[in-house]
Parts: C-alpha cells; sequence; structure tokens
C-alpha cells in the first residue's frame, strides 16, 4: 500500500534506528528504501526488511529518491513516502494519511503539521517563491523581512485548518503514486534544495497539494545552508536552475496561484 525511501549522506546506523523502529511497526508499508548516496556503505543496512542501495556517489537528494519512486511506480504501490532521516512520529499517523488520501482521490501530495523538537511549530507551508523570497531575504535582518516572510509561510492561516498549498517541504512528502506518474518525478537537474518546490508545483497543476494538521511528525531540523558556506554555494546555484526553468521575475502561473491561495485564507 506504501513505500518508503530515505536518502543518506554520512548518516550512522544508530542515527537511523529510531527512525526505521517507527517504520517497521507500521501496518501499511509494503518496503523501504534507503538510498546511500555515502561514499562508503553501511553494511548493517542489508537486512530482509530494508531494500538498501549503495550509489557508491552523491547522485543528488531527487535522484536518488526517483531511484526508488520507479520501483513504487513498477510495482503499482499506490502512495510513495518521501521522508528525512530525522523526522520522528508515532505510527499510526501512516495509516490515517492512508485512510484520507483513499477518501480523497484528488489529493496528490500530502504534509502533516510539523514541529521542532522543543513543540513550536515550523512554518513550511509557502507560496510560489520569487527571487526576493529564496535570495535576498536571507540576507537581511529579520525586522526588515518580518511581514514578507509571515506572508510567504501563510502564518495568518494560523496553520489549525486543510489547506491546498503550492509549494510542501520535502522532509515528509507523501505522494499519490498516479499524481507522480502524471507529474514527473524529481527534477534530477537540481541536486539539492529546490526539488520539493518544483515537484510540489508540478503536482499541484493536477492535484490538491494537502497541508494536513489533524496529523504531526517532529522534524529535527538544521538549516545547514544557513551555517556552511559550500552548502550555501549549492543550494544558491540551484536556486539560479529553479528560477530558469519557472521564470525569474516574469511567471504568470506563479502569479496567479498565490493570488488565489491568498483570497482563500
Amino acid at each position: 500500500m506504501l513505500n518508503v525511501s530515505i536518502v543518506l549522506y554520512n548518516q550512522t546506523l544508530s542515527e537511523m534506528l529510531p527512525l526505521m523502529e517507527v517504520l517497521r511497526n507500521s501496518s501499511v508499508i509494503s518496503n523501504i528504501y534507503v538510498i546511500d548516496n555515502s561514499p562508503t556503505e553501511i553494511p548493517d543496512f542489508h537486512k530482509p526488511e530494508v531494500t538498501y542501495i549503495f550509489n557508491n556517489k552523491n547522485v543528488g537528494y531527487g535522484a536518488a529518491h526517483n531511484i526508488a519512486i520507479k520501483k513504487t511506480i513498477e510495482q503499482k504501490i499506490p502512495y510513495h513516502l518521501i521522508i528525512n532521516p530525522d523526522i520522528s512520529f508515532e505510527p499510526q499517523i501512516l495509516s490515517e494519511i492512508v485512510y484520507y488520501m483513499d477518501e480523497n482521490t484528488n489529493i496528490g501530495q500530502l504534509m502533516p503539521k510539523v514541529y521542532y523538537p522543543n513543540g513550536e511549530i515550523q512554518y513550511l507551508c509557502k507560496l510560489i517563491p520569487t527571487p526576493y523570497d529564496l535570495f535576498i531575504r536571507r540576507f537581511l535582518p529579520d525586522s526588515w523581512t518580518r511581514k514578507r516572510t509571515e506572508k510567504f509561510e501563510l502564518r495568518n492561516s494560523g496553520y489549525d485548518k486543510i489547506m491546498d498549498v503550492p509549494y510542501l517541504s520535502g522532509c515528509f512528502m507523501f505522494l499519490r503514486t498516479e499524481a507522480v506518474k502524471e507529474a514527473g518525478m524529481f527534477d534530477e537537474r537540481f541536486f539539492m534544495y529546490p526539488e520539493d518546490i518544483d515537484l510540489t508545483r508540478r503536482i499541484h497543476q493536477k492535484y490538491l497539494t494537502v497541508f494536513y494538521p489533524e496529523v504531526s511528525i517532529v522534524h529535527h531540523h538544521a538549516k545547514s545552508s544557513y551555517v556552511d558556506f559550500r552548502m550555501m554555494v549549492i543550494h544558491i546555484f540551484n536556486l539560479i536552475k529553479y528560477f530558469n526553468k519557472w521564470g525569474w521575475f516574469f511567471d504568470k502561473e506563479r502569479r496567479k496561484v498565490n493570488k488565489e491561495i491568498i483570497k482563500q485564507l
């Protein structure tokens, strides 16, 4: 009923154990794919309940997940969950999400409510970004950009109701396989970072892409591109590719979709 893929880069087995335990306790999971982009493989992952795929190089986040998504499509499994290794949750939420998706076939993608470990909400429901939202805003003082950030992250929604959102975080992407077949898998031109924006946007063209606060997860999130110069360069380089694809300042679809979302709220 549900396949899961996790992409690793230099994680240890001990770091993965809590999430693996949760996934193994879920009754709706068919296959767990661990795609390893690390330079050295983890031998202990060769276990019957997990399909471990060692790439022997870093092929990128989206390209690695595509390896598992292709298998889900071939196996005709109805749902595929893309999840980061730094996520924790109660196993039963997957059954609840499957039930909700079964009852609402117009939903192509779903993200639950996401918290930091300290209980604060992570504001991961966003409008389709402009260059200002992803480039300029990060280099300005928070006090200068607070209103824009609150609008971009849809904070006036309260994060307490089901919403159709055009940009959902890649930390937990619950996908309808049929929607991915129609919209296409991850665009492998993006090594990492904007691949979730791009995929959610393409699915949103054909299906609802839903924030579902009836269930929640915890994301032990570290903004590595804000503290690591090399990751920041990778981030910027791939964002340039994203705006080259969709348009920098003239993006009619972005303007139309964002206007509709704001109007609904």
